[in-house]
């Protein structure tokens, strides 16, 4: 439990400070709007670039990603349908209820739970380059395609909606980052230090900004502390698939359908049991959503996925 708690307390910590940093006033109103943007725009994609040029995609096809894969659909879906059908939400909200409730935080909270309760991080690794390579797109094509105008509805743009998933990939600096990595690591390109430094640096401001941004929001982010009854149930629900729904069918498909040796299903659940990753959060402010769902939903989960994360260790460890 010690080591859980040393994990998380980072989160907690910048989060923290974010708060009392927009309770204070000390960055001016457009503090949050400006790193968040920062975020997305600079940090990010630097950060994505670095991870994916360096590592190979051929690990997807292990019997370990393609459990956890199947407990990110199974999450990722339910939300999605839950928060578009049940909730009334469009299209791109929707996605991002999907992002909330099957992103896992596998960088910043991952990597140290992986390396104190497996004692390494191999899979965690693979579970990121998973979620950059595809939960990622995926979700912002959903955004894209479902943002004013997206469609061309306006009459002024025939076929514009076609055109703008198209070039998606050139608009979008996540996307675009993360085909570049896919581009460098697929040739065996060895980049010059003057362009992986830069780019390290970069990137390593991505996680604590974004929860700084986070904090920022928790001060007076949409939504606030009065959000309706029926917007905190939808957030009870989101919290609900991703804290329990997502370990359980990784659980169900790692064990009894694939049959995984005992190291490699603790790996898969202890994954999927992460809680929601901020990134959620900056998709959602960046393309102008609501992001009160997104937000409570990462501050909750986190908070949950404590003791989720412990009974997982406990039930399936050695």
């Amino acid at each position: 439990m010690h080591a859980l708690f040393s994990a998380f307390a980072p989160i907690w910590v910048l989060t923290g400070i974010g708060y009392a940093v927009g309770r204070g006033g000390l960055l001016g109103e457009q503090a949050e709007a400006v790193l968040g943007r920062f975020v997305f725009h600079v940090a990010m994609p630097a950060a994505l670039f670095t991870m994916v040029s360096g590592a190979s995609p051929d690990v997807f096809g292990h019997p370990s990603m393609v459990a956890f894969a199947a407990s990110t659909a199974v999450a990722a879906g339910a939300g999605y349908v839950l928060v578009r059908r049940v909730f009334g939400r469009g299209r791109p909200d929707a996605a991002i209820g999907a992002m909330s409730s099957g992103h896992v935080n596998s960088a910043n909270l991952g990597i140290p739970v992986a390396v104190q309760v497996l004692g390494d991080a191999s899979f965690v690794a693979q579970v990121i380059l998973f979620q950059v390579l595809v939960l990622s797109p995926v979700v912002l094509t959903l955004v894209e395609s479902g943002t004013e105008g997206a469609d061309g509805a306006d009459g002024r743009c025939p076929g514009g909606g076609v055109r703008r998933l198209l070039t998606m990939p050139l608009r979008n600096p996540i996307i675009l980052a993360s085909l570049l990595g896919v581009a460098v690591s697929a040739t065996g390109l060895r980049l010059p230090a003057a362009v992986t430094h830069p780019c390290d640096v970069l990137g390593a401001a991505a996680v604590p900004t974004a929860l700084i941004t986070l904090g920022l929001s928790l001060h007076r982010g949409p939504g606030g502390g009065g959000r309706a009854r029926r917007e905190r149930a939808e957030t009870a629900v989101v919290i609900a698939v991703k804290t329990l729904g997502q370990p359980l069918a990784a659980l169900l498909v790692a064990g009894p359908l694939l049959h995984l040796p005992d190291h490699q299903l603790l790996a898969v659940v202890l994954c999927a049991a992460l809680p929601t990753a901020q990134n959620s959060f900056i998709y959602a402010r960046e393309y102008g959503l609501d992001t009160g769902l997104a937000r409570d939903a990462i501050v909750a989960s986190t908070l949950v996925s404590m003791v989720t994360l412990s009974v997982a260790a406990w039930a399936l460890g050695p």
